[in-house]
């Protein structure tokens, strides 16, 4: 399954990167600070020592806790935190020990200290940092400058600090949400590349939306003449199915007349789009913003669609990160198409199309099982036709395989995508009807030799030649047998009995009506 990707974070060459030129700025400014606060504006002998042991302790902190603590895997949160505090009493101290011509460096040491912390940790130690320093520090000034021009002066200082941390936060946020996306296209073409089920593939593309985008409803379509046939909606929290609408006038339809990804941030506006309407879907809301890109293979002809109750909920990155998806779930869903193409032909029988032998008898057997779970019956028919092997040796094997052909288009004509028609051998075929009784499989008998009575062959010349009569007979599970095999022999077994009434017949259960009256 597809894991959901784990926060970005930066890795230790980057930290050292992007913190290096704060950090050297800030060694920059300490050294002026102790140039200045020991030589040109030394408070005393004592003070100078002071200013110069801690501008000094200071360099050699910025380095060992940048260089060398952050980057480390096993640096916890909690030094971000104590940094933070240990940095706004180390401003403290040198605005105490120093005098207030060195404000506008210490100043300039809060802000470039606030972007550091800013990027080595999350906003709180930041914010800790700047309040901190900005409340000590006006506390040691108040009584030897003027309180309110110190104060103003500080408080701004600690605005553009906190500015500063704003604005990386923010571009942080921007950079994780982009390698989150970047993370989730990557996880998604590695995880489909081995799925060769529609349905696995459905799933992995489902997880990788809920991952990559804050949506409020999404859904993926297939074209199917001039509908839509939704494979997955999601929408508030819910998932539907089974849904169809209509191309004609929707966003949708609009994809898939041009082949071209269309984003609309703000629906209340007027959408430019001739002959376009909105169409609501799952709990009939309307999205403020809507996102769709085409998802086109050699068989597919698809869409992926993306939609949320807010306006201006998406962005060109989202697009993108849609149309990439779309991409590889296309490709994806190309490679199960093919697969399962490939599959359903070695599960059919060559001349007619119906499924063969071994996988009927598998198909069955799952059927037979789903049954019984439901507490449903099932029912069986077995069909075979009637002097066959005459018919083929009068108007010759070419004509036996039309009639084959023919008596399969006419069973799949009365039987529902839920049943199954397998060819069981020579001219012997079998029907599962899943959830019919007896009556109504001897409805669906009726009906299939009524309709081969109609059909019309012609031979080589083409003239018209006589079409052969079927005999069936039916057996029901559970309630006759509750075996597969024993269902299938009774059903072969009651097939003998109507071709030894005259052919042409029906043999259901002994409990049923004679054929006569039903008819």
């Amino acid at each position: 399954m597809l894991s959901k990707p784990s926060k970005p974070g930066f890795m230790p060459s980057e930290h050292r990167i992007s913190v290096r030129p704060s950090v050297i700025a800030s060694m920059v400014v300490l050294a002026i600070i102790i140039f200045y606060g020991s030589v040109i504006w030394p408070q005393s002998p004592t003070g100078a020592i002071a200013v110069t042991a801690l501008g000094t302790f200071g360099i050699v902190y910025l380095f060992v806790f940048n260089f060398l603590l952050v980057p480390s895997p096993h640096f916890r949160d909690i030094y971000n935190w104590l940094n933070a505090i240990l940095t706004a009493v180390g401003l403290a101290a040198l605005t105490f020990l120093t005098s207030s011509q060195l404000a506008l460096y210490i100043a300039v040491l809060l802000i470039l200290a606030a972007i550091t912390s800013s990027i080595t940790a999350e906003w709180g130690p930041a914010y800790l940092l700047v309040i901190l320093s900005t409340t000590l520090i006006m506390f040691f000034e108040r009584e030897r400058t003027v309180p309110m021009r110190s104060g103003i002066f500080h408080v701004s200082a600690a605005i553009i600090a906190l500015i500063a941390v704003e604005t990386i936060r923010q571009l942080k946020n921007l950079s994780r949400d982009r390698i989150r996306k970047l993370e989730t296209i990557t996880e998604f073409s590695r995880q489909i590349v081995s799925s060769l089920e529609t349905q696995q593939v459905l799933k992995l593309l489902n997880t990788a939306l809920r991952n990559a985008v804050e949506a409020d409803t999404y859904f993926v379509g297939m074209r199917e003449g001039d509908e839509m046939r939704l494979e997955l909606i999601y929408d508030d929290k819910q998932y539907y199915e089974n849904q169809r609408v209509k191309l004609e006038g929707t966003l949708s339809g609009w994809v898939f007349e041009n082949q071209q990804s269309l984003f609309l941030p703000d629906l209340r506006k007027d959408v430019s789009l001739p002959r376009v309407r909105l169409v609501l879907l799952g709990k009939h809301k309307t999205s403020l913003s809507w996102m769709g890109v085409p998802m086109r293979g050699n068989s597919v002809d698809g869409i992926l669609v993306i939609g949320s109750y807010r306006p201006n909920a998406f962005d060109r990155a989202d697009l993108e990160l849609l149309s990439n998806l779309a991409q590889h779930a296309a490709l994806a869903l190309d490679n199960a198409y093919r697969h399962s193409q490939v599959e359903l032909q070695a599960h059919l029988d060559s001349l007619t199309g119906v499924y063969n032998h071994g996988y009927f008898l598998k198909l069955l057997k799952e059927q037979a099982d789903q049954a019984l779970r439901d507490e449903q019956p099932l029912s069986l028919i077995m069909l075979d036709v009637d002097y066959f092997k005459q018919y083929n040796d009068t108007y010759g094997h070419l004509a036996g395989d039309e009639i084959l052909t023919s008596l399969c288009a006419a069973i799949k004509q009365h039987i529902k995508t839920s049943d199954a028609v397998g060819r069981w051998g020579g001219e012997e075929f079998v029907i599962s009807l899943p959830n019919a009784n007896a009556n109504q499989a001897i409805q669906i008998a009726l009906r299939i030799r009524s309709t081969l009575s109609t059909l019309t062959v012609q031979n080589h010349g083409k003239d018209p030649i006589s079409v052969p009569t079927i005999s069936q007979g039916i057996a029901l599970f559970p309630d006759e047998v509750n075996e597969v095999i024993k269902l299938v022999d009774l059903a072969d077994r009651r097939l003998y009995i109507a071709k030894a009434r005259g052919r042409n017949q029906i043999e259901p259960s002994p409990d049923q009506m004679w054929l006569d009256e039903i008819e």
